[in-house]
């Protein structure tokens, strides 16, 4: 289980526009559901999107006119007989407000108005939404997410991710024209949110920790790199010459089980150990101390890892971070973990 108002906290660090005053009264609020909480997202950040000004593209348009504009398009011009109307085809840019983006977040905003969301809400989804009269609705089943920010339009991120989990957490449309909810974030998604949440939890919490998300690269014998699949962390944490490398995991089931018996899913432990030994030879010939930590979410199960492990040299840690709890208590395990290993003052809270 996870607490709703956990995944604001997360999202706020996933985001760091969300930790802006604007928000503040988001982090406030005690929600029924994910989708409550997300769709008051959306609403914060669309209104402070809109008193900017929604973003503008130039769109290609061609459409029979009667005043010269771009380009005219003869042959279709002729073709359609619109010499006669005193008109002409014509092709041109159209500096708009109907590009992608935008008719993305009208799009998803329609489709909050048909789930189970409180009337309040969808009273400022409609309010919203009269902004956007002039932007198309688009197919949410098609949406290609892997989108390209630049500097005019980095606002949208953290819009254009919210309207992802939202599209995924609501299922088809119903016979009465609703939208029912399922499992609204699942564990692929959870999974991405938790890992990059703690990436910039360190990021910003701990300054005097390096935290990325490096790759390894693999220590050979020869150049023979063929095949090799890439090694790339969750959270590789650097301080002098001690370093963590962290592989956050969210699953169903923490454990696996071997003959009755709950174990630590294997390909998880080989990985995390496969790791840490190629770094560990990378660093060789100078002062370095590497170790690993398998950090599972943790499940409702009764049985969860908390073990530590002596990896001929290296440390090999498997916790569990519970997301049930108040979001103090998350900060505590966070914080010391950092100070176990680096000896880091713990965080103050923000």
């Amino acid at each position: 289980m996870i607490r709703i108002q956990n995944i604001y906290y997360m999202l706020s660090y996933a985001f760091q526009v969300l930790t802006e005053q604007g928000y503040r009264s988001v982090a406030a609020e005690d929600f029924d559901n994910t989708a409550e909480l997300l769709a008051a997202i959306l609403v914060k950040g669309v209104s402070t999107q809109v008193k900017r000004g929604l973003g503008r593209e130039y769109i290609p348009k061609t459409e029979e006119i009667s005043s010269l504009r771009g380009k005219i398009n003869v042959s279709d011009s002729l073709k359609a007989l619109s010499f006669q109307k005193k008109q002409m085809i014509c092709s041109y840019d159209d500096f708009s407000v109907n590009d992608l983006m935008n008719q993305i977040i009208k799009s998803t905003m329609m489709l909050l108005l048909r789930s189970d969301i409180s009337k309040a809400r969808k009273k400022e989804l409609r309010k919203l939404l009269v902004f956007f009269s002039d932007v198309d609705e688009v197919s949410l089943n098609s949406i290609n997410w892997q989108m390209q920010f630049n500097r005019s339009n980095q606002t949208y991120r953290m819009l254009i991710a919210v309207c992802n989990l939202i599209v995924k957490g609501l299922l088809q449309t119903q016979a009465d024209g609703s939208v029912r909810m399922k499992e609204f974030l699942d564990e692929q998604r959870m999974h991405r949110l938790y890992e990059k949440f703690i990436l910039e939890y360190y990021r910003k919490e701990h300054p005097g920790i390096r935290a990325n998300a490096s790759q390894i690269p693999w220590q050979l014998d020869d150049d023979m790199r063929d095949m090799l699949p890439v090694m790339q962390t969750d959270i590789m944490l650097t301080k002098g010459a001690k370093v963590l490398i962290i592989d956050a995991k969210y699953y169903a089931h923490s454990l696996q089980s071997q003959y009755d018996k709950k174990t630590v899913h294997s390909g998880n432990i080989y990985q995390i150990f496969t790791y840490v030994k190629n770094k560990e030879a990378e660093l060789a010939g100078r002062p370095h101390e590497v170790s690993g930590m398998l950090l599972y979410a943790r499940t409702d199960e009764e049985v969860y890892p908390e073990q530590k492990y002596h990896m001929t040299g290296n440390t090999v840690v498997v916790r569990t971070l519970n997301l049930d709890q108040d979001f103090s208590g998350i900060r505590a395990v966070l914080d010391g973990i950092a100070e176990q290993f680096f000896g880091q003052e713990i965080a103050v809270g923000s």
